[in-house]
């Protein structure tokens, strides 16, 4: 049986955008507690999109031949690179969680362009 990416929990950054777009909210996920070294905050972070049905797709980095094609989800390491990348989607707040097992929920709202976030929730 051969399967198709969108049968899978996971989406490229391409399709995670078109996701957001299309009314799915954006989770942030903190893995390992932010710490401040400078100006700079670091821990680890992940995302995915969930529909309002409760679909669940978590955002993966592109496969290329150096990887072996492997699936490997997208892991941020900076509070900036979360919030460049939320940018990106369209997002003009960031709420972003430094606590581990905390997460920040982000909606782009489709028709007026604007977003909106929910309050941080463990």
């Amino acid at each position: 049986m051969a399967w198709e990416s969108t049968d899978l929990d996971i989406a490229t950054e391409a399709r995670f955008r078109a996701l957001a777009k299309s009314g799915y909210r954006i989770e942030v996920l903190c893995l390992e507690a932010a710490k401040k070294k400078g100006p700079t905050y670091y821990g680890l972070w992940v995302m995915r999109a969930v529909s309002e049905e409760g679909d669940q797709k978590r955002l993966v980095t592109a496969r290329t031949r150096k990887t072996n094609n492997d699936i490997k989800i997208r892991e941020f390491k900076t509070a900036a690179g979360v919030i460049s990348f939320l940018a990106g989607l369209g997002l003009d707040c960031a709420k972003i969680p430094l606590h581990e097992g905390k997460h920040a929920r982000h909606k782009l709202e489709p028709a007026a362009g604007v977003s909106a976030a929910d309050d941080l929730t463990g």
